[in-house]
């Protein structure tokens, strides 16, 4: 049977470790799980993909939320645009009901804790390369949570855009600085903290990193 062939965009260097020895010590006799790239920053996750072929070089993109340079569901979105036949597998320290409905509605085929117990990571790796959905029981719990609430609440209300806006908002960064770090203008920025404000029901910046708080969101998922 053919190799799994991973790449691992992650921008922690001794995760990136952890896994590739994870993958590699736990095939059991399977396909052999087989690290092909490493990425540290978004553009390299996409720079990587194409040097490879995508899914010609590829079985499974495993993909960190918080990346530098453009960040995980940014760079998901550009990989199902342009290979949209290559499985991705997202990572985040934050549990599953906080972002997993969010990276399966842009097309994610998984996600999945860092803290997963290590059978459950490769579990997911190999259901994922097969061409499957991995839907733990926690990302289960939050997608029937999703649907039960129709067009959702509060921040499930915001745009991929205005929730990476609320995101940087809630962990105190300043308009000047998220659109620095977004590739905005700040005009931009601050219409998208307008909308933000709006649909969480909230005042000021005071107020939306206190919601945030209260809905487990504080700083960036990594």
């Amino acid at each position: 049977m053919s190799d799994i062939r991973v790449l691992i965009g992650d921008d922690h260097r001794i995760v990136r470790e952890g896994l590739k020895q994870m993958l590699g010590d736990l095939s059991n006799g399977l396909p052999a799980m087989v690290v092909r790239a490493e990425a540290q920053t978004g553009p390299e996750v996409l720079e990587a993909v194409q040097a490879l072929g995508g899914p010609e070089g590829l079985d499974v993109v495993l993909l960190d939320i918080a990346l530098p340079g453009r960040d995980g569901l940014d760079v998901l979105q550009a990989l199902r645009k342009r290979w949209p036949s290559l499985p991705v597998l997202m990572l985040s320290t934050y549990p599953e009901k906080q972002y997993a409905v969010r990276c399966i509605k842009l097309g994610a085929s998984g996600y999945l804790n860092k803290s997963a117990d290590a059978d459950d990571m490769v579990g997911a790796v190999r259901k994922v390369a097969a061409g499957g959905l991995y839907v733990s029981a926690a990302t289960a719990e939050a997608l029937a949570t999703a649907v039960g609430r129709g067009a959702g609440q509060g921040a499930e209300m915001l745009s991929h855009r205005e929730h990476q806006v609320y995101r940087l908002l809630s962990a105190g960064h300043s308009v000047s600085e998220i659109g620095a770090q977004l590739g905005l203008a700040p005009n931009t920025v601050s219409t998208y903290r307008a909308r933000i404000l709006e649909k969480t029901g909230t005042k000021n910046d005071v107020e939306l990193a206190l919601y945030a708080e209260r809905h487990g969101k504080q700083g960036s998922p990594g």
